[in-house]
């Protein structure tokens, strides 16, 4: 019987991909490089914003990552500013996470975005306390796909990894799933597509957040 569901945040509950593509954007102006348009960003975000940085740099031509240093703390400044530009949840995310409410599933968020931002985007959306935990990328906890973040969350839930299910819409997300043993859903309205998902071979792959509970949880 499933206890939780933990969900990836960017492209999975939330669309901020605008949010991140105007962030980085900014970075990139002030080192006179840029911009990155949305559709590569895609491609750049998932495995934390240092290697988001690293990736943009590259594609604009600075392939040695002389300005990866410089970067990242401006992004660091510039994204508490900017983290929830034009941010919004995905179409159906709300009437799925209430739907598992009341079966009495616990939901968490498990996130490579800096702890601070995932919180402050999370309780934007959903409101203060709407999620049971909620853990972005913090020191002392490898980030994903190091399953270190789900074996935290399993342990605060008292439950085992056949009892979670875990939703993302990256290989990343695939990666730690599967490798935490977790009941792994790889999601296509996000970042990538299908083909990247069905790679990994994930026990489900849906296409609407409302076919978790018709198909899944039926």
């Amino acid at each position: 019987m499933i206890q939780c569901c933990i969900f990836d945040l960017d492209g999975t509950l939330l669309d901020t991909l605008k949010a991140l593509t105007y962030t980085t954007n900014l970075v990139l102006e002030h080192l006179g490089m840029g911009p990155v348009d949305e559709e590569h960003m895609k491609h750049f975000v998932g495995d934390g914003y240092r290697m988001q940085m690293k990736r943009a740099l590259c594609y604009c031509g600075d392939e040695q990552g002389k300005y990866l240093e410089e970067s990242c703390s401006l992004y660091t400044r510039l994204f508490a500013e900017h983290c929830l530009h034009q941010v919004r949840a995905y179409e159906g995310i709300p009437e799925l996470l209430a739907g598992l409410k009341e079966r009495g599933i616990r939901i968490a968020v498990l996130s490579n975005k800096p702890h601070a931002r995932t919180v402050e985007n999370i309780e934007a959306i959903f409101g203060k306390g709407y999620f049971d935990y909620i853990a972005g990328e913090q020191p002392g906890v490898p980030k994903k796909p190091d399953p270190a973040g789900v074996l935290r969350i399993l342990e605060a839930f008292q439950v085992k990894p056949e009892e979670c299910l875990y939703l993302g819409d990256t290989n990343t997300d695939m990666k730690t799933g599967l490798g935490a043993g977790l009941i792994t859903i790889g999601v296509t309205w996000g970042f990538r597509g299908r083909k990247e998902l069905e790679a990994f071979h994930p026990q489900y792959i849906i296409d609407c957040p409302k076919e978790v509970l018709a198909r899944i949880l039926s």
